[in-house]
């Protein structure tokens, strides 16, 4: 397998952010690449323009199918003292498969200090089974161990799509940084497939991020996430995400669109 950290640090890069790669055949999710990957792709090109401040908010668009030979290109649509925005487009032989749109911004005195909403009261990652069981899993899911603390797996028929989980890079030497922290936060499938009763094609559609700290860091590479079906019917699912890291410190919220084919 292809590592995380050997396919970012492999990327051929070019003038102005620009980034050229292939796709390993381990980090496809069915048709199309992982979608944390993806973004992190763009991501990673992003910072090229923008490298003097930290990442605040990221807006995803999975336009189609990415997978093969793509090409990463950012354009800075404005940048002031304190925020910059740049839009990325990822294309492939068939055209724009991903669009980005990526909001940075230095940080400012404020008087204003309020922490998002605590994190779940659970026991350590060693406390509970694997999410994806002994069940098929798709093949990009075997870069990250994920844990299933509270809620149902995938396919389980739960009444409601509820999971909070421990999740991880099996990879090490993966750096603490925005692009990591993006490229782990899509790994778990959407709260809606605990809901299902048999499998059936899901897809996320739009992904919008929020980063609440500069200051990426965990123990043992951990991280907890609480994701939410919030509304589920007419064939799409409305998602709300939160993550902290393994001391309960808030880190992103998040929100996405999926596409139910079941």
């Amino acid at each position: 397998m292809t590592t995380y950290s050997e396919l970012i640090g492999g990327l051929s890069r070019g003038l102005n952010g620009r980034i050229e790669t292939a796709i390993p055949d381990d980090w496809m999710q069915g048709r199309t690449t992982y979608g944390g990957l993806t973004a992190a792709l763009c991501l990673e090109s992003a910072l090229e323009l923008v490298p003097d401040m930290p990442l605040r908010a990221a807006q995803v668009a999975f336009v189609g199918p990415v997978g093969g030979e793509v090409v990463v290109s950012p354009t800075l649509l404005r940048k002031g003292k304190s925020s910059a925005f740049v839009n990325v487009d990822l294309v492939n032989e068939a055209g724009v498969m991903a669009r980005c749109i990526f909001t940075f911004g230095a940080k400012r005195p404020s008087k204003i200090s309020q922490v998002s909403r605590e994190a779940p009261d659970i026991k350590g990652p060693e406390d509970y089974p694997s999410f994806f069981g002994s069940g098929r899993r798709p093949t990009f899911a075997n870069h990250f161990n994920v844990r299933l603390a509270k809620g149902g797996p995938p396919v389980s028929g739960t009444e409601t799509g509820d999971v909070t989980l421990w999740l991880r890079h099996k990879d090490e030497a993966a750096a603490m940084n925005a692009t990591t922290l993006l490229s782990i936060a899509d790994a778990p499938p959407p709260a809606a497939m605990s809901m299902m009763t048999e499998p059936g094609p899901i897809s996320s559609m739009t992904w919008m991020a929020e980063f609440l700290t500069d200051e990426i860091t965990t123990s043992e590479g951990w991280f907890l996430v609480h994701h939410v079906a919030q509304a589920t019917r007419d064939g799409y699912s409305s998602q709300s995400m939160r993550m902290w890291n393994a001391s309960g410190e808030p880190l992103m919220i998040g929100r996405q669109t999926i596409a139910v084919f079941a």
